[in-house]
């Protein structure tokens, strides 16, 4: 059985997490200085989404995480002079360049961990991630973002003091 546990929204613009460098050091940190800022605004949404669910505890049963990020088109895609607000013919429809997919979904996930939507990245048995243009499909936002959708795959425990 399967039954959706939360949705949300996400303003901002995709992080990838995976890609480490070294200092000069010799310390790793991240490549992409959108990690950061990524994971924050996801914590965001879900903290905001969860204040108004007291009995929520983070889910620690399999569960399926679908993700559709919406990314910016690159300026190329578009025309110049009085076209310039006008994807060109030739621009893709779907964004197949970077930031990977996976690593996309890494970064949200350890974000949705960190907001206590999960107990641990590990009980994402199934997931699904999508690139999109702006309003080019289903789920794709106006602006840069993703739209997130967590779903329990068992049939929660009832806790006794949250019923009506």
């Amino acid at each position: 059985m399967t039954a959706l546990a939360l949705i949300l929204t996400v303003h901002g613009t995709p992080g990838p997490q995976g890609s480490k460098t070294r200092n000069a050091a010799g310390a790793l940190y991240e490549s992409s200085a959108k990690v950061k800022p990524w994971r924050e605004a996801v914590k965001s949404a879900a903290l905001d989404a969860l204040s108004y669910d007291i009995c929520w505890s983070p889910l620690s049963e399999a569960v399926r995480l679908e993700v559709v990020f919406t990314l910016r088109r690159p300026k190329h895609h578009f025309g110049t002079g009085r076209n310039a607000g006008t994807v060109k013919p030739s621009a893709p429809v779907y964004p197949t360049g970077k930031p990977d997919a996976d690593k996309l979904l890494r970064s949200t996930q350890d974000a949705l961990k960190d907001a206590g939507v999960l107990v641990d990245d590990s009980v994402v048995t199934d997931a699904s991630a999508a690139k999109r243009y702006a309003l080019t499909g289903l789920d794709a936002l106006a602006h840069p973002g993703a739209v997130i959708r967590v779903w329990r795959l068992n049939t929660p425990k009832e806790d006794p003091s949250c019923l009506s």
